[in-house]
């Protein structure tokens, strides 16, 4: 391998959805005797599932699988109302870790229907976040991936229609496609601020400023994760004449030269950025490009914010101290998803 200059993209890696999910789920390791039950991978990334299954997390793809009172998480992609109340009638601890840009599109598809409007779903078909969203409506919103698509619904439907999206989109594949239903819907709705996820946005641009002058782009991240391969996409799409999506440092080819630039998904750790620099071992060293700086944080589910809270006053309570536990952002701010996995198990 001679690769001459590696460009790191910034941001990259972990988004603030990721990161309290992580979090979340960690947290449910340490109050709950194992198992513990998530619905579905609580991110897309081999890495993590495998950090939380040594933890004795066991992942259902149907909650129907989940034993009567055992705790459960649903994932960060947002699950169908039906997985929901299913999960809380079977009679244990419920904490669903969706993110909020998700739950955000969930109550603009609710609105929507409940005027009467016939929504356009942009989003890839079998994924996680595209079955919850729809579910929330299903009898009024239509799946889109091609411009036949919008044509099909404009022949079976009447208006009004909506235009929502899956928040993981690459803007390239999501922007044709609003182009086009507002061409031929002139009067269709949007959010005021489009749907795709900030952090989904940011790494793209990122990516964009330095794909174009590399000989070779690695991209981090799982092949299940949508936004992860929207960076792929986005960055074949400004020409650059290599692209590669790598779970680690392991799947590196060893023909790699040049200049290499590298990013990561939103659900990719930052340790495997690490081990794949190392491996690259540039002979003129890393440089990072950065598009913009991010700070958004969300504090954890408030079904495990409650649990925390009680076992907090608990141990006040056994202690003999003032009552004034009280749930401490800054704290969980500092506490960083990667401090998670890079704990021991056990």
């Amino acid at each position: 391998m001679k690769v001459e200059n590696v460009v790191l993209a910034a941001p990259r890696g972990f988004c603030a959805g990721v990161e309290k999910a992580i979090k979340a789920l960690d947290w449910m390791t340490r109050v709950f005797e194992p198992p513990i039950f998530c619905y579905h991978e609580i991110v897309h990334n081999r890495f993590v599932v495998e950090h939380f299954r040594s933890l004795g997390v066991v992942f259902v793809d149907d909650v129907a699988d989940v034993p009567a009172g055992a705790p459960v998480m649903l994932s960060a992609h947002g699950s169908p109302p039906q997985v929901l109340n299913a999960a809380r009638k079977a009679g244990g601890t419920v904490v669903d870790a969706v993110c909020p840009l998700v739950t955000k599109v969930h109550h603009e598809l609710k609105v929507r229907a409940k005027k009467g409007y016939t929504v356009l779903y942009v989003g890839h078909e079998g994924h996680e976040e595209a079955v919850g969203t729809m579910a929330v409506a299903p009898k009024s919103v239509h799946l889109i991936t091609t411009t036949g698509d919008i044509d099909h619904v404009m022949r079976v439907k009447q208006g009004p229609f909506a235009l929502l999206s899956q928040t993981t989109l690459s803007f390239d594949e999501w922007k044709h496609l609003r182009d086009y239903a507002e061409e031929r819907i002139p009067d269709i709705w949007m959010p005021s601020r489009s749907d795709l996820c900030f952090a989904t946005t940011n790494r793209q641009a990122a990516l964009r400023a330095i794909a174009t002058h590399a000989d070779a782009v690695i991209v981090i991240g799982s092949a299940n994760s949508s936004n992860t391969v929207a960076l792929s996409e986005t960055a074949k799409a400004v020409g650059c004449p290599r692209v590669l999506r790598i779970n680690s440092a392991a799947e590196l080819p060893d023909d790699l030269e040049g200049t290499v630039a590298v990013t990561a998904g939103a659900s990719a750790p930052e340790s495997l950025v690490t081990e794949v620099l190392e491996a690259l071992h540039p002979t003129n060293g890393v440089s990072i490009k950065s598009v913009t700086v991010e700070d958004e944080y969300f504090p954890p589910p408030p079904e495990l914010r409650e649990i925390l809270k009680s076992l907090s006053s608990l141990l006040d309570l056994v202690l003999m101290t003032p009552e004034t536990s009280t749930f401490d952002a800054q704290a969980d701010r500092d506490f960083t998803a990667a401090q998670v996995l890079a704990a021991t198990p056990g």
